[in-house]
């Protein structure tokens, strides 16, 4: 639990609730439901383990903030409690409500423990990759697969860590229970599209073979695209890129647009994931109730294909 003011608005309260959510609980030391209320919300916060936090507001002390939120939300009375979310404030309630009451309030917002378990299973997978100890990253992921099999973020983690390795047939096994899906995330798509070269690779022409092809006929799309399918499956992005780009700037819509939807799926593995943690804190002392949006790193290689892709098809 942590007390709010207009200090550490921004970082405890905004900014944290990027990580976490955060219940902010405005309460006065006069008011007699918010003395029932606050020991309720002390025990949850506990029994959640971690799930979400607790932040408070002495609204006599803090009246700026509680006014601001009072006229958010149409509220003139306490305790009030506003639950926020990625930065955001995104849901509130009104009184000392019972302990069951608020728990169905929180359970709408607050990721359940097996979701938790996912992420952090998934983070130090993450941390894991980045050391280069690719085989206990991958049994993270495995586990945190084995807990819950519909997170689509994780399956595309754990496939894009089996296909790095050049674990193919495994990645084949993990891809299955999502191939025959009509709408997959898109970096699952991007994952099938890596796989797809990877199965393909081993019995595709030489490059000398295929090199000899394309300069005998440029519009041999085949041939340039089994060249694109060898450098994608060897991790040479930019190459297949380049090659499929050759497809791309001579018939837009060759083989069902295959070439235009491989080239955007290497760009989905090569894009980096937006941070987790919000920009800078505003200046201390000034309120502000949305944080700050995050957004991808900007990547100069990735921006460059991307306004390639761009010119080719307009």
């Amino acid at each position: 639990m942590i007390d709010i003011s207009l200090q550490n608005f921004e970082a405890d309260l905004i900014n944290s609730s990027v990580q976490q959510p955060v219940l902010l609980d405005i309460w006065a030391p006069w008011c007699g439901p918010c003395k029932a209320l606050g020991p309720v919300l002390e025990k949850l916060e506990v029994a959640y383990a971690g799930r979400f936090k607790l932040a408070k507001l002495n609204s006599d002390e803090q009246p700026e903030i509680a006014a601001q939120l009072s006229q958010m939300f149409g509220v003139r009375s306490i305790p009030f409690c506003v639950l926020f979310k990625g930065g955001q404030p995104v849901d509130g309630f009104v009184g000392a409500l019972p302990e069951g009451e608020v728990r169905k309030f929180l359970d709408k917002h607050v990721p359940s423990a097996e979701e938790v378990a996912v992420e952090e299973e998934a983070m130090q997978a993450e941390e894991l990759l980045a050391e280069g100890d690719t085989a206990a990253a991958l049994e993270r992921l495995q586990e945190a697969l084995a807990i819950n099999p519909g997170n689509d973020a994780v399956r595309a983690d754990y496939l894009r860590a089996l296909l790095g390795a050049g674990r193919v047939e495994e990645a084949r096994r993990a891809f299955e229970p999502v191939a025959g899906k009509l709408l997959l995330d898109p970096r699952l798509t991007a994952c099938g599209h890596w796989l797809a070269a990877c199965e393909k690779a081993p019995s595709a022409r030489s490059p000398e073979a295929l090199a000899a092809a394309i300069a005998a006929n440029k519009r041999d799309f085949d041939a340039r695209f089994e060249l694109a399918q060898r450098d994608f499956a060897a991790q040479r992005f930019t190459q297949a890129m380049d090659e499929l780009l050759e497809i791309l700037m001579r018939d837009k819509g060759w083989n069902d647009e295959l070439a235009r939807k491989t080239y955007v799926a290497i760009l989905e593995l090569m894009a980096k994931p937006a941070p987790a943690k919000a920009e800078a804190a505003a200046p201390k002392g000034t309120l502000e109730l949305a944080g700050k949006v995050s957004a991808a790193p900007a990547d100069p290689v990735v921006d460059q294909y991307r306004r390639k892709l761009s010119m080719a098809l307009f």
